[in-house]
C-alpha cells in the first residue's frame, strides 16, 4: 500500500486491541475534537504494533483485507466526525 492514502483507525472505547488488515495505516487515537496528532504506522514485519501516543495495540490478521477493521467502528471516514445532528423539516 505504500505510497498512497492510509487507513485511519480510532479507539473511541479505548479497548486494547484493534485487528486490521494492513500493515501501513494511521492512528487518530478518538475521534475529533478528542483525537491526538494523526501518526503513520508501518508494521513492517511485525504482526503487532502499539501507537506510541495512545497505546492501542493494532494487531495484523493477514485474512483481512483492506480497509476491514474489528471491531468494525474503528474505521475513521473523514468527515464524519464533523457532520452535525440532521433535523427532519417536514
Amino acid at each position: 500500500m505504500s505510497g498512497g492514502i492510509y487507513p485511519k483507525f480510532r479507539n473511541d472505547r479505548g479497548i486494547p486491541e484493534i485487528t486490521i488488515g494492513v500493515k501501513e495505516f494511521e492512528c487518530i487515537g478518538a475521534s475529533p475534537p478528542h483525537d491526538h496528532p494523526h501518526i503513520y504506522i508501518h508494521m513492517r514485519k511485525l504482526d503487532t504494533i502499539l501507537c506510541p501516543y495512545c497505546a492501542t495495540q493494532f494487531r495484523l490478521d493477514p485474512r483481512m483485507t483492506p480497509p476491514d477493521v474489528e471491531p468494525a467502528d474503528c474505521l475513521f471516514m473523514p468527515g464524519e466526525a464533523v457532520r452535525g445532528p440532521t433535523f427532519d423539516e417536514s
